[in-house]
């Protein structure tokens, strides 16, 4: 057992695909909680919540035994309200977000910072906690940090479609952080160029930028094709094994740094903690939602024991 200490935002996700089918349901940061509490894990959640969300949330955590909430604050409005469309003719899908929650304060974080085993940061939004307090919570943080870059590579505006920007000081964010997760389309952002995805040559050179503010691991989700995972001794894509029919893709990279993030708090190394990572998410493309995320991993954890 370890404690993981989640950053990040609980969205309400309205997801539209191209076949026609809908889905809505709750996400955001609640996918990587739902992981690691089925697996069993302490998880110590800080997000702020839109209070009309609150019945929902409580609704669907309320039977996650290891889940700690004195970080989790429920504040007045909607709530991030997440419009999603997924089509073969994107890139990458589209996004709009239509309200967003008050950046979290770091205080409650830092508080409790010294009992985590490893800490995890997602920009669920790109609005979820500002640059300086994110700067003082990894300053202070003694156990490993996971950053997943996410929403930061998206414009900060609401109630339009967010096209992909430059992030010029993405390593601002990224020092300190032994783990930085991102896929190719994000990657192009923090490369200044998010109108192409990244050319063979650019992820080792990006790989190499982050080592050089303390990132010891570069993990590159590619979809369908797996995660390149960058070490400073190695670099090596590791693949996804065959999935069988795909319902929803939202939260995959979710659930593969969930896993891995436990496999590494067990000290295995980095290319494995990725393997078990990139087979739990193959695995979550069959299922949609945050309560069957949960059940997946309850299900793996009995396996373990078993």
């Amino acid at each position: 057992m370890s404690n993981f200490g989640l950053i990040g935002t609980i969205t309400s996700d309205h997801i539209t695909q191209d076949s026609g089918r809908t889905y809505h349901g709750l996400g955001g940061i609640l996918y990587q909680a739902a992981v690691l509490c089925g697996l069993g894990e302490d998880v110590f959640l800080h997000a702020n919540c839109g209070l009309e969300m609150k019945t929902d949330v409580e609704d669907l955590i309320g039977g996650w035994k290891t889940l700690r909430r004195e970080g989790l604050r429920f504040v007045k409005g909607s709530g991030n309200q997440v419009f999603l469309r997924y089509s073969e003719k994107l890139k990458e899908r589209e996004e709009i977000l239509a309200s967003v929650v008050a950046p979290l304060d770091a205080a409650a974080v830092l508080a409790g910072i010294s009992r985590l085993d490893m800490l995890l940061m997602v920009f669920n939004s790109g609005f979820d906690v500002t640059l300086a307090d994110w700067r003082r919570i990894v300053d202070h943080a003694a156990c490993p940090v996971w950053l997943d870059i996410h929403s930061l590579a998206l414009e900060k505006k609401l109630r339009t479609h967010r096209e992909y920007v430059a992030v010029p000081d993405w390593l601002d964010y990224a020092r300190g952080a032994a783990y930085l997760q991102a896929n190719r389309q994000e990657v192009a952002s923090l490369l200044g160029h998010p109108d192409r995805w990244p050319d063979p040559g650019e992820i080792p050179a990006f790989a190499e930028a982050a080592f050089g503010v303390g990132v010891k691991a570069v993990f590159v989700t590619m979809g369908k094709d797996g995660v390149r995972v960058t070490t400073p001794e190695e670099s090596r894509l590791v693949r996804a094994p065959e999935a069988g029919a795909v319902v929803d893709t939202t939260g995959c990279g979710d659930v593969f740094c969930a896993k891995a993030m436990q496999a590494l708090a067990g000290n295995r190394p980095v290319f494995e903690a990725a393997a078990a990572g990139v087979a739990l998410a193959s695995r979550a493309v069959g299922l949609a939602g945050i309560r069957e995320t949960y059940e997946l991993g309850a299900i793996v954890s009995k396996k373990d024991v078993s």
